[in-house]
């Protein structure tokens, strides 16, 4: 006997609900892959969508997600950019404090930020303490953080570069791995 392969796995489940004699059935066994096939496009077709409801997964739902927001939309930027600046319009509502606003600028950066303020001075400083250079979204960055913070206060930003300690005991190869804007601050920020 010549057993059929079934390209759909909710046809094979489906068969397994029929009584034994189906199984060999060429008939049956087509008809259970075809329904199956299109139950499992259903399936995916839902669980994108599903997706959609949550930044951390959204591809194509990202407009909505922007627009409910008041976010320009703008998708010729990275969709990691575009999830952060949605998560850090998010988190910006309440009290502005410094765990507020450390919290809003930590949502585009991965590496780790310090916010530190200088009451005297009214002002406070954002640092950028593993990134080296200038983060590649250092405008929305700056976007949030002047919506969120209040009128009165300005904001500095400060960014890690490679020191001529870190470079003298980087190898040639090393050093053509980073760019120039690891080195000196060759961009105004």
């Amino acid at each position: 006997m010549i057993e059929l392969p079934m390209t759909s796995s909710a046809g094979q489940r489906m068969l397994t609900y029929l009584p034994g004699y189906y199984a060999t059935s060429k008939v049956i066994r087509s008809m259970m892959d075809a329904e199956g096939q299109e139950l499992d496009q259903l399936q995916a077709a839902l669980d994108d969508i599903l997706n959609q409801f949550f930044v951390s997964s959204a591809t194509w739902g990202l407009n909505r997600w922007e627009a409910e927001l008041a976010i320009p939309i703008d998708e010729s930027k990275p969709i990691d950019q575009r999830r952060s600046a949605i998560v850090s319009k998010i988190r910006g509502t309440g009290t502005v404090t410094v765990q507020l606003l450390q919290k809003v600028a930590q949502s585009f950066e991965n590496g780790s930020i310090q916010v530190t303020q200088q009451p005297e001075l009214y002002q406070f400083t954002v640092k950028f303490v593993d990134t080296l250079g200038l983060p590649p979204n250092i405008d929305d960055i700056k976007a949030a953080i002047e919506e969120i913070k209040p009128a009165h206060l300005e904001v500095q930003y400060a960014f890690r570069y490679l020191t001529v300690g870190e470079v003298s005991t980087m190898t040639i190869d090393q050093l053509q791995t980073h760019p120039l804007t690891d080195f000196a601050p060759f961009l105004d920020a």
